[in-house]
């Protein structure tokens, strides 16, 4: 194989930008609850485990648009998915808007977390099933740079509005105008080669290939059937044999991605520097400002040395500085007045070290090991798992901090980050500048993930 850039074509980067914009609502529904959540309780006071409901029902929802999905878009298609998730999005955030009382509000959350946990899956998917080899780590990284744009777009929107009298009714409502920028880009768009040859329309892949690629398109359609007739061949017994350490490697990496703690600072960062001495929601929400900055920019690290150095040393270092963080701002809640600094400085290392690693590298490696014949089923119930991971975080964090207290509580999550740097050195492979049909080939070999 030749180590030649590819050229990238004008067609392919406006599809990765446009495909990418479904990271965008992602973010945006992470981050913009954090600060209308302010507001929301100066509405109806709720308690801890109503806060709790309230962030966490958009996770419900994204359980139910996952469960889904895999079958949905093995079926009709990654693009009529990543439309149907614009249209839903933009309804449920015209509900939320108007919520007159919190469970209709919830009710609304769990219609825009359906879009999520659908987006959530068609648009790495999409990325990587579209992607020449060579920078696919680079583009789906994409998907996890529109994230960050959509938690710093949200914190943004937050403080617009903080001030107004509808505050927290024109941050949840103001969604609908990123799903409607999706929703147009996406109807100018084909599917993915891959899909179109599973459903056998070779001719239409032809051209989708010739207007992405430079590469032998004869070569990359047989490289596909070939993959294709050996995951048929297998039939039933292959689910239940070589497929299943995918499938746990995918799960594993969501574990890691949530488990580690990122929703609790993302969904609750104004929160969270209350806790640590910002007096008034201003001077928390300026903060978070900060934080969804370094967010966005340190996942740029990630799109430049995916392809470059590869996923797993990216994952080291991203592990080891969300550690040393969590540990400091464990103790940070120890101090009086340097406290609330360490905290932001602990935050914002935190995020970093999360941005340039988890965020968009788990999201790249669980597109990539999937075998093809199985790949919606497989990246569905991985994404499952990262929202069923995620609600569990998040529904019970405030309760932990009332039960345990705030040091006690991260310095949990620092724990579950020593455990990931161990799954991830035995059990997660090296997909730097492999095929996809490799990557495959090397899973139904049974080949140790330590050494693809």
């Amino acid at each position: 194989m030749s180590n030649s850039a590819p050229n990238i074509s004008l067609t392919l980067i406006l599809v990765a930008i446009t495909a990418s914009l479904g990271g965008l609502l992602s973010g945006f529904d992470m981050g913009i609850i954090s600060g209308a959540l302010l507001y929301i309780n100066q509405t109806w006071q709720l308690t801890s485990l109503e806060q709790g409901w309230l962030v966490s029902s958009a996770i419900v929802g994204s359980v139910i648009g996952a469960a889904a999905n895999g079958f949905l878009a093995d079926l009709y298609g990654r693009k009529k998915i990543i439309i149907a998730t614009a249209l839903i999005f933009i309804i449920g955030s015209i509900m939320c808007g108007y919520a007159p009382t919190a469970g209709w509000l919830i009710f609304s959350r769990i219609i825009i977390g359906i879009a999520v946990g659908m987006i959530s899956f068609a648009a790495p998917v999409y990325l990587s099933e579209i992607a020449p080899e060579k920078i696919r780590g680079t583009l789906v990284a994409l998907y996890q740079l529109a994230l960050t744009a959509g938690i710093l777009l949200s914190y943004l929107i937050n403080r617009i509005f903080a001030n107004t009298e509808l505050n927290w009714r024109l941050m949840l409502g103001s969604g609908a105008l990123p799903a409607i920028v999706l929703l147009i880009g996406i109807l100018f768009l084909h599917d993915t080669p891959r899909w179109l040859i599973s459903k056998n329309k070779i001719d239409e892949a032809k051209e989708v290939f010739k207007k992405i690629s430079d590469d032998d398109v004869d070569r990359q359609i047989a490289e596909i059937k070939n993959t294709l007739a050996a995951s048929s061949s297998q039939e039933k017994i292959s689910l239940q044999k070589w497929m299943i350490m995918p499938v746990f490697v995918g799960i594993g990496l969501m574990f890691v991605q949530i488990c580690t703690g990122i929703n609790t600072i993302i969904y609750y960062t104004p929160t969270i520097f209350n806790l640590a001495g910002f007096a008034d929601n201003i001077s928390a929400l300026y903060a978070t400002i900060g934080v969804g900055i370094v967010n966005f920019l340190m996942t740029f690290v990630a799109i430049a040395y995916t392809d470059k150095f590869g996923r797993k040393p990216l994952l080291y270092i991203g592990l080891s500085g969300m550690l040393v963080s969590l540990f400091a701002l464990s103790g940070s809640f120890a101090l009086e007045d340097t406290g609330k600094w360490l905290a932001v400085g602990s935050v914002v290392i935190y995020i970093a070290s999360f941005a340039m690693s988890l965020g968009p590298i788990c999201w790249i490696m669980i597109s990539e090991i999937m075998p093809l014949k199985i790949r919606g089923f497989a990246m569905s119930a991985a994404t499952v798992a990262n929202f069923a991971f995620n609600f569990i975080v998040v529904l019970s964090f405030l309760p932990m901090l009332e039960t345990f207290g705030k040091a006690p509580t991260f310095m949990f999550f620092g724990l579950i980050t020593v455990l990931s740097l161990f799954f991830v050195y035995f059990f997660v492979p090296e997909t730097k500048g492999i095929s996809l049909e490799k990557i495959e080939d090397n899973w139904r070999n049974h080949i140790s993930p330590r050494r693809f």
